[in-house]
C-alpha cells in the first residue's frame, strides 16, 4: 500500500489517464471553508487523524488499493473551501476543473456549521451543470471575440441577477446605439395624439316638418302685413 501526497493542484499537474497497474479512480473533495476536508481525506488514505490544518490550495493524494480483486489507483483532489455571497456560490477555477476532472465528488459539510450544510444543496446544483456541459468554458468567450459580441455564461435556474444584468446590459448598448426622437417629431406625435383623442363636433340636425311649417306661416304673415301697411 502507498501513499503519495503531491501539493500541486490537478490544474497544474493533470494526472495521468491510465495507470500502469490498472483503472485510476478519480475523486473531488468540496465543500464550505473549515468543515474538515482535509482532515477527512487524511483519515481515508492514512486512518490517521489530525485535528489541525493549514489552509490549503488543493493538494493531490494518491493511493493503490484493491477493489474487489483489482489493483487500482484512487486519486483525491483536496480543494479550497467554497464561501457563498449574496446568497450564490461561485466555485473558483480550480475547483471547476478539480470537478470536471473527477469521476466523483464527495460533498463535505459540519454538523456544527448550518451554513456549510445550506451550501451543499447549491453546491450538488453547480456539479450537475459542470458534468453536463459540453461546451468548455472557454470555448463560448473564445467563440463571442471571433462575433464581435459579448458574452454572458448565466443559468435561468440558478440566479435571477445574472440573467437580468445580461439583458439589463443589453439594452443600455441599443439605447446608445439608437439616436433619440428629435423634438419636433415628439411634438407632431403628441398633437396627432390629442387630436384622436378630442372629442367629435355633433352635427346639426336637420330642421324637421313642423319647423318648416311654423318658419313658412312667419314669413306669409310677414308679408300680409307688409303689404296691409302700404
Amino acid at each position: 500500500m502507498r501513499l503519495i501526497h503531491n501539493m500541486t493542484t490537478i490544474a497544474e499537474c493533470p494526472a495521468p489517464e491510465h495507470s500502469p497497474l490498472g483503472r485510476v479512480l478519480k475523486m473531488a473533495v468540496i465543500g464550505g471553508s473549515g468543515v474538515g476536508k482535509t482532515a477527512l481525506v487524511v483519515r481515508f488514505l492514512t486512518r490517521r487523524f489530525i485535528g489541525d490544518y493549514e489552509r490549503n490550495a488543493g493538494n493531490l493524494y494518491s493511493r493503490e488499493v484493491q477493489v474487489d480483486g483489482e489493483q487500482v489507483t484512487i486519486q483525491v483532489q483536496d480543494t479550497p473551501g467554497v464561501e457563498m455571497t449574496d446568497n450564490a456560490v461561485g466555485l473558483p477555477d480550480h475547483v471547476t476543473c478539480s470537478v470536471q476532472w473527477a469521476d466523483a465528488v464527495v460533498l463535505v459539510y459540519s454538523v456544527t456549521d448550518r451554513r456549510s450544510f445550506d451550501l451543499i444543496d447549491q453546491l450538488h446544483q453547480l456539479v450537475d451543470l459542470l458534468h453536463l456541459r459540453r461546451v468548455d468554458t472557454q470555448q463560448g468567450p473564445s467563440l463571442a471575440g471571433t462575433l464581435g459580441c459579448s458574452f454572458y455564461d448565466v443559468s435561468s435556474s440558478e440566479d435571477y441577477d445574472q440573467v437580468h444584468s445580461a439583458f439589463h446590459r443589453l439594452c443600455c448598448q441599443l439605447a446608445k446605439q439608437q439616436p433619440a426622437a428629435p423634438a419636433s417629431s415628439q411634438n407632431s406625435a403628441t398633437a396627432v395624439t390629442e387630436k384622436r383623442r378630442s372629442p367629435l363636433i355633433p352635427r346639426p340636425k336637420s330642421p324637421n316638418m313642423q319647423d318648416l311649417k311654423r318658419r313658412f306661416k312667419q314669413a306669409l304673415s310677414a308679408k300680409v302685413r307688409t303689404v296691409t301697411s302700404v
